[in-house]
């Protein structure tokens, strides 16, 4: 064989081994190649059972898938057995001269006219041996079997490195379906109903309710203020539903482009505008099955609501640019800080979606009206931090406490959360004290900082604070000072000893 020929051959098997992840149908496309190239008569592809000590016929070109499976060799067993166990290849001009043929499959019984040669090379991954490639191919004098030989050693070994590759392959699919259902596992975990933390009165009503719609389908919207935990409740009803190993799609209608909003929910077709290069699926295309929530809803337009009210009632939608109409099966829950009231009222929403969507609606109090769960989740995110940072810090003290107590939380437990992971950073010791707290938290108490008990006292304040910045500003010269402050020197100086100030201080 020329040694272009060869380059072509070898190639075209690296094509086909690559074509496929399946290793039959690589085997398979790679004995064909052979077949047309080497005027192949019969070719296997052999493969060893180290457990069994036993050697399979994994793919064959001229034989029944019958003889494939009837037919098994010991190590050391016949030409084949042989090449396996020591390592070594053969090559054999006349198959009727090698008395060590066994010809179990019967495919060699031949007339003299129609003699055959046969070429066996190891198949190795490193220094071990997996299995073999044989060829029987019909006599000819003129052809240098040795050269075919290694030839055939070079497929051999890229048959092994597509062995190693699948292997690497299907060991990390493993991996990976194993991590994904350790994930899945720990968000079910994570996302029970009672992982959620607080025990006040109006907590334990939004688990009830939970617990009520998350087992069926209906629609549901969660209301609330920002950092209330709306995203976390959307997360215990999936993962607590039916739909729990489907997919589970969120989608922030806020943070999403106006003219790219409707696109992001129902996808588009290749040219349907400018920048469309390719078909694209859309969230409710890949929430088939699952969950669908979508947070802000009520900052999404008239035209998408239009849209999004088909969906819900039909379970129909067309792709932007397409029209081909496309069934789901999806479950909504929706969530929004906004008053939708309202906005029916000034028709920015449309009153028949809101009525859609409002078919099981949460309310998720703020925090300042479930002051008894401040402390519990303090204590959780104190946990999560510290661990987070390594850090051994065990508790918040008396006066940090106050302060979370008395303070309103506008950003509700989002804010709290922050708070403490800020407080977990700065603190050094074993307890978050008060100085440890953002200043937002510091009141009038804790600050010492508290106004005037009277209008005189805020006066004196006053009065005191500028006959001091005065002096500051003249080096301590009283009557400058009192021109200044358009006073005459008498009236300072009295001042000044009346708020014991001196002016000696300031030269």
């Amino acid at each position: 064989m020329k040694r272009i020929e060869e380059v072509t051959l070898l190639y075209e098997i690296s094509q086909a081994l690559n074509e496929h992840l399946d290793l039959r149908k690589s085997l398979y496309s790679v004995l064909d190649i052979l077949s047309s190239s080497m005027n192949m008569v019969r070719g296997t592809v052999t493969l060893l059972d180290a457990l069994r000590n036993e050697i399979n016929i994994e793919v064959a070109h001229g034989l029944s898938q019958t003889a494939m499976e009837r037919v098994k060799y010991k190590l050391g067993e016949g030409v084949t057995g042989k090449v396996i166990q020591t390592g070594k290849a053969v090559a054999i001009p006349k198959i009727s001269e090698e008395p060590a043929f066994l010809d179990r499959t019967a495919s060699r019984k031949t007339r003299q006219d129609q003699e055959r040669s046969f070429i066996c090379v190891p198949v190795k991954r490193g220094n071990h041996v997996i299995g073999a490639l044989s060829v029987d191919k019909s006599f000819d004098k003129a052809y240098p079997l040795k050269q075919g030989q290694k030839l055939l050693s070079v497929v051999a070994t890229m048959i092994a490195q597509h062995v190693i590759n699948l292997e690497t392959i299907r060991r990390e699919k493993e991996q990976l379906r194993d991590e994904n259902k350790r994930l899945r596992g720990e968000l079910e975990n994570k996302y029970r109903i009672t992982n959620i933390v607080g025990n006040s009165n109006k907590m334990r009503e939004v688990y009830q309710m939970i617990s009520q719609v998350c087992r069926s389908n209906a629609t549901v919207l969660v209301r609330g203020e920002s950092g209330t935990g709306k995203e976390l409740v959307a997360n215990s009803i999936h993962y607590n539903s039916h739909r729990a190993k489907a997919p589970f799609v969120k989608v922030n209608c806020a943070a999403i482009p106006v003219n790219l909003i409707e696109s992001e929910l129902f996808g588009h077709e290749k040219g349907a505008f400018t920048g469309a290069i390719k078909q694209k699926m859309g969230k409710f295309e890949l929430a088939n099955k699952g969950t669908l929530f979508l947070d802000e809803i009520g900052s999404i337009g008239l035209d998408v609501q239009a849209n999004l009210l088909r969906v819900l009632q039909e379970k129909e939608f067309e792709r932007v640019g397409g029209h081909r109409t496309i069934k789901v099966d999806v479950r909504i829950v929706t969530a929004t800080n906004k008053n939708l009231e309202d906005a029916v009222e000034d028709e920015s929403f449309r009153g028949d979606l809101y009525y859609r969507l409002n078919v099981f609606p949460i309310f998720i109090p703020p925090l300042r009206e479930r002051k008894t769960d401040i402390l519990l989740l303090s204590d959780f995110f104190l946990e999560k931090y510290a661990k987070e940072n390594n850090k051994d810090i065990k508790r918040f003290s008396t006066p940090a406490i106050d302060m979370f107590m008395a303070y309103h939380w506008p950003g509700n437990v989002r804010e709290l959360e922050n708070c403490i992971e800020r407080a977990v950073l700065l603190c050094e010791e074993g307890v978050i004290h008060s100085y440890h707290l953002p200043p937002t938290l510091q009141t009038g108490i804790e600050s010492g900082t508290l106004p005037a008990k009277s209008l005189e006292e805020a006066v004196a304040n006053l009065e005191r604070e500028m006959i001091i910045d005065s002096l500051k500003n003249t080096r301590g010269n009283a009557t400058v000072a009192a021109d200044l402050l358009r006073t005459t020197v008498r009236k300072f100086n009295y001042k000044a000893k009346k708020y014991d100030v001196d002016y000696r201080m300031y030269r």
